[in-house]
C-alpha cells in the first residue's frame, strides 16, 4: 500500500508517517524498485497501534522505547508490558482528571440553564 493510502486510511499525515519512519518508530519499510515505500500489513497494524498511543498521549520516546524492545525479542516481554501497565495507570489518571473537568463543566452548565430559566 502506498504512503498515501496510508495516510488516507490512519488520518496521519504523509509527513507524520515519514517522520515516524525517520526517527526509527516504524521500521523501514519495504519500497518497489522505483522507490515508493510499499507498506505491508504489519506497517499498517504498527501505524495503527502508534496512532493509538498517541491518541492516548503517550510520548514518542516511550513508543520509541517500547518498539527498540520488541526488535530484541521475546526476552523483553515483561519490560514491555512494564510499559504498557506505567502507560494505563498515567491514562487513567488523565481520563479522571478530565471526568472531573467534564463534571464541572456540566454543573455550571446546568447553573447557567436554571439562571436562564428563572428569567424567563
Amino acid at each position: 500500500m502506498k504512503i498515501s493510502e496510508v495516510s488516507e486510511q490512519s488520518g496521519l499525515s504523509i509527513d507524520t508517517l515519514r517522520y515516524y519512519e525517520k526517527i526509527g518508530l516504524l521500521p523501514a519499510v519495504n519500497r518497489t524498485d522505483s522507490g515508493i515505500r510499499n507498506f505491508n500489513e504489519l506497517d499498517l497494524r504498527r501505524v495503527n497501534f502508534i496512532k493509538c498511543m498517541r491518541a492516548a498521549g503517550l510520548p514518542i520516546e516511550v513508543l520509541i522505547e517500547y518498539y527498540a524492545l520488541v526488535q530484541q525479542g521475546d526476552d523483553t516481554t515483561e519490560a514491555r508490558k512494564a510499559i504498557l501497565v506505567e502507560q494505563r495507570t498515567q491514562l487513567l489518571a488523565r481520563m479522571a482528571e478530565m471526568q472531573e473537568t467534564l463534571d464541572l463543566l456540566n454543573h455550571k452548565i446546568e447553573v447557567y440553564e436554571n439562571a436562564v430559566l428563572k428569567n424567563d
